[in-house]
C-alpha cells in the first residue's frame, strides 16, 4: 500500500523573482558610471569591483530567468517542475564569482609589481555612489538568501559588490593621505579572497542538492526512529530524504506494519509525525505487512535457477 501526503512542493516564490529584478535594474543602472570612474581614475579596485558588477548583472538575468523558470508547474515531461533550473543557476553562478576573483587576483599581482598612479577623488566618489547601490541591493536580497540557492548567489554577487566598493573607499582614503600606491591592488586582493570563499561554499551546497542531498537540519536517522516510534510499525527500511531546490525535503521510505492496526490510521500518524516534527510534508510511503516479500523478475543468467 502507497500513500502520499500533500501535493509536490510549490514552484519558486513570486517575492525573489521581484527581488531579483528590483535590483537587476540598480545594478544595471550603475555599472557603466563605476566603469567609466575607474578608467579615469586608473583605479584597479574600481575596475575590479565594475567588473564584478558586470557579472553580477548577468548572473542575476540568469538566476531572475531561473527564478522565473521554477514557478512552471509541473508537465508530462517533468513532473517534479522546473525548481532545479535555480539550484543550476546558483551552481553557474558559483563557478562566475571564483572565476571572476581569480581574474582579480591575477590583475593585482601586475599591479603590485607595476603600480600606476590612481585619482584618488574620482575613484572614492564613484566607490561612494556604488556602496550606496549595492547596500540597496543586498537590502533586498537578504530576506530571500536565507531560503533559496538562487537568491543567495544573487546575493553574494550583491555582497561582493559591496565590499568592493568599501574596499575601494579604503584604499582611496590611504593613497590620499600617504601616497602610497599598494593599497589599490590589496583591497582587490582582499575583495577578491572573501568572494571567493562565499562562491566555494555555494557551489558546494548547489551540487549537494542535485546530488539528492539531505537537506540541512534534517537527520535520516532520527526521522527513522521517530517512524518507528508510531504505534503498529515495526520496522522502516529504504528511507531516503533530499530536496528539489534546497527546501522543501522529500521524503520516501517503506514502513513494516504489524497488524496491530489499520494501515489507514499508521498512514496518518505517520505523515503527522513527519509534517509537525521535522516540517516534511511531502512523503511518500510504502506500507508493507511484516511477511511482505518482493520478488524479483530480473531474468537470471544462462543456467541459473530463477530468483524470488
Amino acid at each position: 500500500m502507497h500513500a502520499h501526503h500533500h501535493p509536490h512542493p510549490a514552484g519558486g516564490d513570486g517575492s525573489h523573482t521581484r527581488r531579483l529584478a528590483v535590483v537587476l535594474g540598480l545594478t544595471g543602472a550603475y555599472t557603466i558610471a563605476e566603469l567609466v570612474g575607474g578608467w579615469l581614475s586608473n583605479s584597479l579596485a574600481l575596475l575590479a569591483d565594475a567588473g564584478h558588477m558586470m557579472t553580477d548583472n548577468v548572473a542575476i538575468a540568469i538566476a531572475l530567468l531561473a527564478a522565473w523558470s521554477a514557478r512552471r508547474p509541473p508537465d508530462a515531461s517533468r513532473t517534479y517542475g522546473y525548481q532545479r533550473a535555480e539550484i543550476l543557476a546558483a551552481l553557474f553562478n558559483g563557478v562566475v564569482l571564483a572565476l571572476a576573483s581569480g581574474a582579480i587576483a591575477w590583475e593585482a599581482w601586475a599591479r603590485f609589481r607595476d603600480p600606476p598612479e590612481v585619482q584618488t577623488g574620482l575613484m572614492a566618489v564613484v566607490a561612494a555612489g556604488g556602496l550606496v547601490v549595492n547596500i540597496v541591493g543586498a537590502r533586498v536580497l537578504h530576506g530571500g538568501s536565507g531560503q533559496n540557492l538562487n537568491v543567495r548567489a544573487a546575493y553574494l554577487h550583491v555582497l561582493g559588490d559591496l565590499l568592493g566598493s568599501v574596499g575601494a573607499l579604503g584604499a582611496a582614503a590611504v593613497m590620499a593621505s600617504t601616497g602610497w600606491l599598494w593599497p589599490d591592488p590589496v583591497a582587490s586582493v582582499a575583495i577578491a579572497a572573501i568572494i571567493v570563499f562565499s562562491a566555494v561554499r555555494l557551489v558546494l551546497q548547489s551540487v549537494h542538492v542535485l546530488m539528492e542531498g539531505v537537506p540541512s537540519g534534517l537527520d535520516p536517522e532520527a526521522i527513522r526512529r521517530a517512524l518507528l516510534a508510531v504505534p503498529g510499525v515495526s520496522d522502516v527500511h529504504d528511507l531516503h530524504l533530499w530536496s528539489l531546490a534546497g527546501t522543501n525535503a522529500v521524503l520516501t521510505a517503506h514502513v513494516v506494519t504489524d497488524h496491530s492496526r489499520t494501515s489507514g490510521a499508521v498512514l496518518r500518524e505517520a505523515a503527522a509525525v513527519l509534517g509537525e516534527g521535522y516540517g516534511i510534508v511531502h512523503s511518500t510511503l510504502q506500507i508493507e505487512p511484516p511477511d511482505f516479500n518482493i520478488v524479483e523478475t530480473i531474468d537470471p543468467p544462462p543456467g541459473e535457477p530463477p530468483r524470488g
